[in-house]
């Protein structure tokens, strides 16, 4: 696998995941993970992280 295809798939599955997050945030869906709710500020933080990466992943994609 190319460096260029590397970077352009981990930027699109971070961006997925950061859609993921947004839509949690927006229709307030609940999420539990091993019996303990998760709560809706650990969403923001994880929208930041995979947003960077996302952009950063996507961005180096276009420089290679």
């Amino acid at each position: 696998m190319s460096q260029r295809r590397f970077c352009l798939t981990g930027g699109v599955v971070f961006l997925v995941i950061a859609i993921g997050h947004v839509l949690r945030l927006i229709f307030g869906w609940k999420a539990v993970i091993a019996g303990g709710a998760v709560p809706m500020w650990a969403s923001w933080v994880a929208l930041v992280l995979a947003g960077y990466l996302a952009y950063e992943g996507l961005m180096l994609s276009r420089k290679t």
